[in-house]
């Protein structure tokens, strides 16, 4: 790993976080226990936090991820309280128009002081979307993306410039203003993995989030991604996503991680695979295919020193330049990483 390895934390802005199991600790998406998450990360020296933006969960016994916070006003109410940590939000292309989208970016980076990012979703899942009537059946996969590439266009020419027109296929403005514009341009983020939003991803934004079933088909995914980057004559950032299960022991931690497989929420995760569009005999996607195992993610097991050297591993073996923290318990988990496990990996670096 290198010394400008970025770490942040996935906030649990959805109830059941990223572990789908009846036997994690309570997370209930509320503002409290973000707040919370996000106060303690800047204290204990992590770069960033992030918020999902999520409309509807997968039931389950757990019913996961069926209430959650709004992105972009709870990162607005975060931004107000933090001094340091940078604050990325998400927004659904398909679901809020680009003008909008910018000005409240651009709001989020003033009351942050210039530290706002935007994950970019171009939308895939038809659940979510049609109980509100934004499905529309001549979107398909590709063409959701066309118009995210139309929109993210637009946004970022409001952040520069004093007077826009547009007339794409999806988005039509006219002598469109948007003041004041952002302190900086924000972060801008995608975790689009098919080969058309993987495309997207890395031509317009500064960090993409990859994953995969296993290490090697991560560091792939990195590889291409700095690839495509040099030959568009541009740099770009990976990061992933990674659950840390920790304990006093390795032992201890394994029983632990042991505790939350046992207690799979089967019915979460078939709920997961319908929004997917999936099936347990069908080709999923890496974070439904791992959370058949209750863990949506990479994961790391052990008692923190351990935890630290197979962080520094999963940087250097899959070539990345971050990782986004996920916990079963955010207040103890994000202390563990701050006060035991981030000082063994500066030492490492």
């Amino acid at each position: 790993m290198t010394v400008d390895a970025e770490f942040g934390v996935f906030l649990p802005v959805a109830n059941g976080g990223w572990i789908v199991s009846r036997n994690t600790p309570l997370l209930d998406g509320g503002w409290a226990q973000n707040r919370d998450a996000a106060l303690l990360a800047e204290a204990e020296g992590l770069d960033f936090v992030m918020s999902m933006g999520k409309w509807r969960g997968f039931g389950g016994d757990t019913d996961h991820w069926g209430a959650s916070l709004e992105s972009v006003t709870m990162m607005a109410g975060i931004a107000a309280l933090t001094r340091r940590v940078k604050v990325w939000a998400t927004l659904h292309a398909i679901l809020h128009n680009p003008v909008v989208a910018a000005k409240m970016i651009a709001t989020l980076d003033h009351i942050s002081g210039g530290r706002a990012g935007l994950n970019i979703v171009a939308g895939a899942y038809r659940g979510e979307f049609e109980q509100m009537g934004a499905w529309d059946e001549k979107l398909d996969h590709d063409a959701r993306y066309d118009l995210t590439e139309e929109w993210t266009g637009i946004v970022k020419r409001l952040w520069t410039e004093e007077r826009v027109d547009f007339h794409g296929r999806y988005f039509t403005i006219k002598d469109c203003v948007s003041q004041p514009k952002p302190l900086r341009r924000p972060d801008l983020i995608c975790a689009g993995m098919s080969a058309r939003g993987f495309d997207f991803s890395v031509r317009e934004t500064d960090i993409c989030f990859i994953g995969g079933r296993d290490e090697a088909e991560t560091r792939a995914a990195s590889l291409k991604a700095k690839e495509l980057a040099a030959k568009l004559g541009k740099s770009i950032k990976t990061y992933a996503m990674c659950t840390v299960i920790y304990g006093g022991s390795d032992a201890a931690a394994e029983a632990t991680a042991q505790k939350y497989r046992d207690g799979l929420d089967e019915g979460a995760v078939l709920g997961m695979l319908e929004s997917y569009g999936a099936s347990f005999a069908g080709r999923d996607n890496a974070m439904v295919a791992r959370a058949k195992g209750a863990f949506m993610t990479h994961t790391v097991i052990g008692a923190p020193r351990t935890c630290a050297q197979k962080i520094a591993t999963l940087l250097a073996d899959c070539a990345l330049d971050g990782l986004m923290l996920i916990f079963a318990d955010y207040a103890e988990g994000i202390a563990v990483m701050g006060r035991e496990i981030l000082p063994l990996l500066k030492a490492r670096a």
